[in-house]
């Protein structure tokens, strides 16, 4: 315990202290090397993490690529989150504790409620999943039919998600202890899980060689429009084939727009030969779409678009915007990792068990995904095209017709979402709302803040968007990393003055509280960042936004503290 630095000194009457937010003390740390470790598996197997790789695929990427730029974004994340975490250990503070140095005492809360606002949705976003395992589950034992929520709301999703809302609010009323317990007990029955799931596609589709090759018809588009030989607009057809090279669908229907498929013509797919020039299927030549839908006996696919095939990019800006949307993922991580490592014994245990914790699991499951969704091309034949199939598990579920496998397994997915939930998404912004008003709001209240602000964002409508957001959250949250390591590494060399950052007239005052470096170094990385999105010649600034956000607030922030100690203006930096 000798890293670990003491509260000396009584500041509990000031109205910066509340005992959520107070240094937790050398007696008080309870997780150990398997309690962080255990986390990070509870945290990154969940439906996001599952789906990560479809998003990458669906855009040409090989199943290989997608995962390395997972694991590598992943590992990249992980380095600045093991040194972030290094205050949460060696003070026990929690984040907006710990950011007070940076920003000061009133500066804080500017990145401290945009953390708790992005945790705040995806909370509703891991909630509304939650409540679609309890519904599907509810129409197992009812033996009714499971309504896909991208078709249509109905009342048992909502009525699920209002039972999983409760569910989570449980363990946030509970604590952190209960907390730790939730995330120790899931680790390994994920961890089983998804090997389970592994299996059960590599023995039931052919092999594991075989189930992977699939992959390859998930990077193509179903439908696009090619040239033809008379100059026209001709429409190619790659619908899913079974193992034996045959084309799944036996009928397509291909109209100019999709209202008139009602009252379409039904051709029949040949056993080759797929293209077709527009005129021969009625529609004008030089078409800029063609809506086309596929058919075997009484199952149907869903309507997909023809267009013509998008001209081929700069694959490594390509490479770099995917791998800064998979940085995102954790970069609301990365900036609160304290409120989680300061419950750790030792720094060795919070850097090893982040470091086993999070790049594998999350290399892992995502690769669950992939093999997963690969085998259902082969095994369920009522899925006829790629755009149909089922990357999201809860739907995977609803292709199996023995009730019981349907039952465990969606507990399975309850549990998952409800360990990644609370730990990803509870605690940060309930720390933040709580030292928003330390003497009023508490964890717990803090946590109810976050539950009702998730129901707010609509998360059934906000779950389509979640691949765009990433990139536009690292972007806003890449910056407020940079400033707090350059803050506790470069400025201060990793000594604070514990007792100050409870003060209203302390070291961490600033000027009326707000650190000018801190605010405009997190400024100027958040606005050249993001200004690629509103310029199209500087988009390349938007595909890197993570990385452009860092390393200009980290260097800024380093050279404004540096002024303004010079001018006698800086923070004291006494050692603790």
């Amino acid at each position: 315990m000798s890293d670990i630095v003491e509260l000396k000194e009584d500041v509990s009457a000031s109205d910066l202290y509340s005992e959520d937010l107070a240094p937790i003390p050398a007696s008080g740390r309870t997780w150990n090397l398997w309690n962080i470790t255990a986390i990070w598996v509870g945290m990154a197997v969940c439906i996001p993490t599952y789906l990560l790789a479809s998003y990458m695929i669906k855009d040409g990427l090989g199943w290989g690529q997608a995962l390395f730029i997972i694991f590598l974004a992943n590992l990249i994340v992980t380095v600045p989150m093991i040194y972030n975490g290094h205050a949460g250990v060696k003070y026990g503070i929690p984040f907006p504790v710990l950011a007070r140095a940076a920003f000061g005492i009133k500066g804080v809360h500017i990145p401290a409620i945009v953390r708790a606002i992005v945790a705040c949705g995806w909370f509703g976003i891991q909630t509304w999943i939650g409540g679609l395992a309890i519904y599907a589950i509810a129409c197992a034992v009812f033996n009714t039919p499971y309504v896909n929520f991208s078709e249509k709301l109905v009342f048992g999703q909502f009525a699920g998600f209002a039972l999983f809302w409760c569910m989570n609010l449980f363990f946030i009323w509970k604590g952190t202890e209960s907390i730790r317990w939730l995330e120790t007990f899931s680790a390994p029955i994920l961890v089983v899980i998804g090997l389970v799931l592994i299996g059960w596609g590599a023995s039931q589709a052919g092999g594991f060689g075989v189930v992977l090759e699939q992959s390859a018809q998930l990077q193509k588009p179903t439908a696009s429009l090619v040239a033809d030989a008379n100059g026209g607009n001709g429409l190619r057809l790659t619908p899913l084939k079974d193992l034996d090279g045959r084309v799944k669908a036996e009928e397509f229907c291909a109209v100019a727009d999709a209202s008139l498929l009602a009252s379409g013509v039904w051709n029949t797919i040949p056993a080759t030969g797929f293209d077709y020039p527009l005129a021969d299927l009625g529609i004008a030549a030089d078409a800029a779409s063609v809506a086309v839908q596929f058919r075997k006996g009484e199952v149907t696919s869903s309507v997909v678009t023809a267009t013509p095939p998008k001209k081929a990019g700069n694959r490594w800006l390509a490479f770099i915007a995917a791998l800064t949307g998979m940085v995102g993922f954790w970069a609301t991580m990365s900036i609160s990792i304290a409120d989680i490592t300061r419950f750790a014994h030792k720094q060795k245990e919070q850097m090893l068990g982040q470091l086993m914790g999070l790049p594998p699991t999350m290399l892992l499951f995502s690769f669950v995904g992939v093999f997963v969704t690969c085998a259902s091309l082969i095994l369920f034949s009522d899925i006829l095209v790629a755009e149909d199939a089922p990357w999201d598990p809860v739907s995977l579920l609803t292709h199996f017709d023995n009730r019981f496998v349907v039952i465990c397994a969606q507990l399975a997915m309850l549990i998952a979402t409800l360990s990644t939930n609370i730990a990803a998404n509870v605690i940060a912004p309930a720390n933040a709302f709580a030292n928003a008003f330390p003497k009023k709001i508490s964890f717990a209240g803090g946590g109810l803040i976050t539950g009702l602000i998730g129901i707010l964002l609509c998360p059934w409508w906000l779950i389509g968007r979640i691949a765009g957001l990433l990139i536009t959250v690292s972007g806003f949250l890449g910056p407020v990393l940079g400033v707090m390591l350059a803050d506790y590494f470069l400025v201060r060399a990793t000594h604070l003055d514990l007792a100050a950052l409870y003060k209203r007239d302390g070291a961490y005052n600033y000027r009326s509280g707000f650190n000018p470096a801190g605010m405009i170094a997190m400024g100027a990385g958040v606005f050249l960042a993001m200004i690629g999105y509103f310029i199209p010649a500087l988009n390349w600034l938007y595909n890197f936004a993570w990385f452009i956000g860092f390393f200009v607030s980290f260097g800024l922030y380093y050279l404004l503290m540096g002024k303004l100690k010079t001018t006698g203006t800086g923070a004291d930096t006494t050692k603790a």
